[in-house]
Parts: structure tokens; sequence; C-alpha cells
């Protein structure tokens, strides 16, 4: 899978020949094997969509993929949870301190910055490793809706639409082929479902899917309940998620 690495993988601060670092491409691959989530934007909001994978005994309020951050934004995650919470943590203070010190709410993009300035610091320190961990980070501010992605580089994009984790491949080929920008925001809902039902290959139910949604009406982040959820499937399942 990888070329060999020769000893530049042991550090996080030294570049192979080629000008690579492999502590941040294993990090990468971290992420790769992680649950597959994927995110929506149009005009009325944004979808967050993450599969579940439960152990046979494992209670299923413990496990959580997608976190809020603040009223009107929050994150859904792909790679190691652990990691993921410091990074979440780090977000809410963050939003927080903003609304002290400027009183409105934190803005998407900055952060989102502010995350991957954090990743990216974690990359170029001895002792340290990078965070083995991708985040779609959705929410509404001023300038309107937004989903953002950032991976363990420190690098941070914006998209209409995207997925990340096992089945990222696959859930963003329904994406590209179905995406369109006057969707609404049900319809973006089952698209964001539909990605994730090829990811899964098919295999899925209420008990296997976390859902958000940011609404652009009310500014608001809203982790959906197991019953929102199962509404959207049945929806799905009944045709109305198909290509006409």
């Amino acid at each position: 899978m990888f070329a060999p690495a020769f000893g530049y993988d042991r550090a996080i601060t030294i570049f192979s020949p080629e000008g690579r670092l492999f502590q941040v491409e294993y990090a990468m691959e971290a992420v790769k094997k992680g649950a597959t989530a994927v995110g929506v934007k149009c005009k009325e909001g944004v979808v967050l969509s993450v599969e579940k994978k439960l152990l046979p005994l494992q209670e299923q309020n413990t496990v959580t993929k997608i976190f809020q951050i603040d009223e009107h934004v929050g994150a859904a995650i792909a790679g190691l949870t652990a990691d993921a919470r410091i990074l979440i943590h780090y977000a809410r203070v963050e939003a927080q301190v903003n609304r002290l010190n400027y009183d409105e709410p934190i803005s998407v993009e900055l952060l989102a910055k502010k995350i991957s300035d954090i990743k990216q610091l974690y990359t170029q320190h001895a002792g340290v490793r990078p965070f083995g961990v991708s985040l779609l980070i959705a929410g509404i501010d001023d300038k309107g809706p937004h989903l953002f992605m950032t991976d363990p580089s420190g690098t941070f994009w914006e998209f209409k639409a995207v997925a990340m984790g096992a089945g990222g491949q696959a859930a963003v080929e329904v994406l590209e082929k179905e995406y369109r920008d006057d969707m609404t925001l049900e319809e973006a809902a089952l698209l964001a479902l539909k990605a994730l039902r090829k990811a899964m290959n098919g295999d899925i139910d209420t008990n296997k899917v976390e859902m958000a949604i940011a609404y652009y009406e009310t500014r608001k982040f809203k982790l959906l309940s197991y019953e929102e959820i199962d509404k959207y499937i049945k929806k799905l399942k009944g045709g109305g998620g198909e290509s006409k």
C-alpha cells in the first residue's frame, strides 16, 4: 500500500526525500477505515448522515458520530473517536469564547479554520502525532449554510456535498450523479441517506444511522431523533429518494 519508508515514518517532523510526511498519510488511512459520513448542503440548510456501527451488546446511545458544537453548528466524524472528542471540546470552547468576546456566534468558516490550525500544529512538532480523524462541519451563519471538511493534515475545504470514511468513494459517486443546487432540505436529506445506503451496500435502517440538520430558517443545528430518522428512511425505501 505504501512505498518503503526507510525510517522516515518514525517521526512526524521528518520529510522523506519525496517530500512526504508518512505519519500524516497513516492518519489519513485511519480516516479511510472509519465509519462513512455524508454531508449535503442546500439553500434551506445542511444535512449530515453517518453510519453507526454497534457491537452486539453495546448501548446504542453510547456510540456517537455527530456532535453539536454550538446552537448553529455541529460536526460529523470519521476516524478515531477519541481524537475527535478532543477537537470537538476545543471547538466548543472556541465557539463560546467568540460569543463572550464579540457577542455573536462564531462563523462556520472561522471555526473550521481554528480546528484545522490545531490539526496542522500536530504535524510539525516532535513527540506528538497527527489527529487520526476528519470532520464534516455543518452550520449556518450570516453568509448562509456551510459545509466544510477538515483532514488530518490541517487542510480544509468547503463543499456542496461530500462523503468520507470507508464507504466515502461509493457515496461520492451518488452525490456527484444526483446533487442539484435547487434541492429542498427534504431532498437533501434523502440524497444523504441514499449515498449512505450505497456506502453500506444497501443495508440501512434506523439503528445504523445518525442524522443532524442545520436549518437556515431558524439558524439551529439539530440532532434528529430516532423517530425523525425513521421517517426519512421509510421515505427513501418507499421511493422518495430514487432518481426520476
